[in-house]
């Protein structure tokens, strides 16, 4: 419903009565002399005069007019439906999923047109609409929650309805993002919390590398539920080759135990280990009982040193970051004890905002070394020393004032890939500081990220990469990086966009130190099922200059012969390609290119592992839903009782249609109705003094 008035802001309202006075005035004096006219007839066309005059005189004077619109909006019912694949293989003898799914889409019906039902179901990712496939090997009830209250943010949300059986393997405890919904939440229980005679594996920690030579442990969590007297065979495989075996007896109705089991890397590559279970009589489900881990056995480790002048919490963060990659192998140190440091020993050295002194002490290193460095600044940096040692940029500060700046990807990156999520998160975490003043930058495509300050996006870089003289460097111009340490744990239960972030950019700056022609490398060696394959190329010509020329082929080879051809894409002066979905199992790569009458090979090899992690848990989680029912002041049902639903949703007194007012201010002059009304006025006037003869 949409509502006009008027008012006069800094304008008197007595200007009205000017203003009607005029418009008499004028009709009077129009229509004061006798016409061939009814008195009748000519009071109406004075009061039609008299409105257009006053309608005009109020134009000068120019109020404002207010328009008031009253939109009301409808409950929104939320329902989230949990499709992951411990529904349908964990549940009740009388539970037919299929039929469950039908009920729940009848709730739109039941609730009529007075609530917007919106549907959706979840599993890793949220999607729209039900669905009967149950087949989601992830489960992420926390990011589902978040999802749904960042896409419905200021909506008038009823009610959620959460259709799930509590069982969660990734994100953190959905209780705590339960919280931030400021509505209802109605929990439909799913699975049965009775556990059923099950031998499993619960769970399986391990290193992904190991360093050839070296023994190295996994720890296995063997589980049993109404097996008390059975005897559990548990045995390991290696590429097919049995390297362990144990004999557990079960004990309890509820046994766990936790064995770790102690092997040797004898061999490089990637290796496939078997962790499985024996099963045995009337056991509920036989698939949980084997799980399949790799292990990337590496020759040798980076070396990486990173100088520091003075303590700073940043350290700490970029050595945990940094040391997530097994490959790597980080050593800090303060810039005072160079001297017991040999610097050839490492393949990348890291500057933590390096002072007068550092720059002093490491003049030779700089000027004349070949090692990769990344420079990290902040307050405590000298910029007019930083500016001297390097051309890739420039910041002109007169004096080291901080401010705060927001990570913001820059699309014409093109020396590496970073994945969507990792760049999402990013772009989301906390301010970090950077010096404020003016920076210029001589990288054309080696902005990863921008500085964003506030909502402006600037030109200026906060992490760039580039070339010079032969050498990588690297450059994040503001300090922070704890802070997006701990808000991504807390967002997201993890730190693996700060682990990507660091694991790819060491990864690019280190690449190329024996100066490989043509080097091929997917992002890591081990992906997980569902996961995109991503790879980076690189083609030096004999200047050992980056160039993109030639086409650049992959090839993938799996181990039953299947194979899958690419064309790697071009982007700034390298090579990248999406290889996107792969299905599981083991792959050999070769990518191929010819430059002049030259011909270059890289090969490698790659692993896509399942999951399954939803069969590890056969008993639903149900005191989960009770208690982010009962926080929400909803309520928990069961299959059975889903036909509550509809009258419980109606009969919430929270749940209600709102109307929402918006107000609207413009000129008088503006409205175009208003001279509509004027042209109507003057022109019904004109014609009825035409038709009666008196114009």
């Amino acid at each position: 419903m949409l509502l006009f008035s008027i008012t006069w802001g800094a304008v008197s309202g007595w200007w009205v009565i000017p203003c009607l006075l005029l418009g008499l005035l004028y009709a009077w004096i129009m229509y004061r002399q006798p016409l061939n006219l009814s008195d009748k007839f000519r009071y109406l066309l004075s009061a039609f005069r008299t409105l257009a005059v006053f309608i005009i005189s109020l134009l000068l004077v120019s109020p404002l007019v207010k328009s008031t619109n009253y939109q009301p909006q409808k409950p929104l019912i939320l329902v989230a439906q949990d499709n992951s694949q411990s529904v349908n293989t964990f549940h009740s003898k009388d539970f037919d999923a299929g039929k469950f799914v039908d009920e729940l889409g009848k709730l739109k019906q039941q609730l009529g047109d007075g609530y917007d039902v919106q549907e959706f179901n979840f599993g890793h990712d949220l999607n729209s609409g039900l669905s009967k496939t149950f087949s989601a090997k992830q489960t992420n009830i926390s990011a589902t929650l978040r999802q749904l209250n960042d896409r419905f943010v200021n909506q008038n949300i009823g009610a959620l309805i959460l259709a799930t059986d509590g069982s969660y393997n990734q994100g953190a405890d959905p209780q705590y993002e339960a919280r931030n919904f400021k509505t209802s939440i109605y929990t439909v229980a799913l699975g049965d919390t009775v556990a059923k005679r099950d031998l499993l594996i619960g769970n399986v920690n391990y290193n992904k590398t190991a360093f050839l030579g070296n023994d190295f442990e996994i720890e296995v969590l063997a589980q049993a539920y109404q097996s008390k007297g059975e005897t559990m065979h548990l045995s390991v495989t290696e590429d097919g080759r049995q390297v362990n075996t144990q004999i557990i007896p079960v004990d309890n109705d509820a046994f766990k135990k936790n064995l770790t089991i102690k092997l040797n890397a004898d061999k490089k590559g990637v290796h496939k280990f078997n962790i499985s279970i024996t099963p045995v009589k009337n056991e509920l489900s036989t698939q949980n009982n084997i799980e399949t881990i790799y292990v990337e056995v590496l020759d040798s480790k980076e070396k990486i040193l990173l100088l520091y002048d003075a303590a700073h919490p940043d350290i700490s963060v970029i050595k945990e970051a940094i040391e997530a990659h097994k490959n790597y192998e980080l050593k800090t140190s303060l810039t005072s004890d160079l001297g017991s440091l040999k610097l050839s020993d490492y393949s990348l050295i890291m500057l933590h905002q390096p002072m007068a002194g550092t720059f002093g002490a490491l003049k030779d290193i700089i000027a004349k070394g070949k090692t990769p460095l990344w420079y990290f600044l902040g307050d405590q940096a000298d910029l007019q020393g930083f500016n001297k040692v390097q051309k890739l940029t420039n910041i002109s500060a007169t004096r080291m004032d901080m401010q705060e700046v927001f990570a913001q990807p820059a699309s014409e990156f093109s020396s590496f890939v970073l994945r969507d999520s990792t760049v999402q998160k990013l772009t989301k975490m906390p301010p970090l500081l950077a010096a404020f003043g003016t920076y210029t930058s001589s990288v054309p495509n080696g902005v990863l990220f921008k500085q964003r300050i506030g909502a402006v996006t600037t030109s200026y870089p906060l992490l760039l990469f580039g070339d010079e003289n032969g050498r990588r460097i690297s450059i994040l111009t503001g300090e922070g990086l704890w802070h997006w340490q701990l808000a991504e744990y807390q967002q997201y239960g993890n730190h693996h966009a700060m682990e990507e972030l660091f694991s790819q950019s060491v990864q690019y700056l280190t690449a190329n130190a024996n100066r490989q022609r043509f080097r091929a490398y997917p992002s890591k060696n081990i992906f997980d099922e569902g996961e995109n394959v991503l790879f980076n190329a690189e083609l030096y010509n004999d200047a050992l200059e980056l160039v993109n020329t030639p086409d650049v082929k992959i090839e993938l080879k799996n181990t039953e012969g299947k194979n899958y051809s690419f064309l790697a894409t071009r982007t700034g002066q390298s090579y990248q390609l999406d290889a996107g979905v792969l299905p599981v199992g083991e792959y050999t790569y070769t990518a191929s290119t010819k430059l002049g009458d030259r011909l270059f090979n890289a090969n490698g090899q790659l692993t896509v592992k399942p999951l399954n992690l939803e069969i590890r848990q056969s008993a639903a989680n149900h005191q989960l839903l009770r208690a982010i029912a009962t926080q929400s002041g909803g309520k928990i049902l069961y299959p059975a009782q889903l036909n509550q639903l509809a009258d419980l949703i109606r009969k919430n007194e929270n749940i209600k249609t709102l109307v929402y007012e918006d107000r609207h201010y413009s000129d008088m002059i503006d409205v175009k109705w208003i001279f509509v009304l004027i042209v109507a006025l003057l022109g019904v006037e004109w014609f009825l003094r035409k038709r009666e003869g008196e114009v």
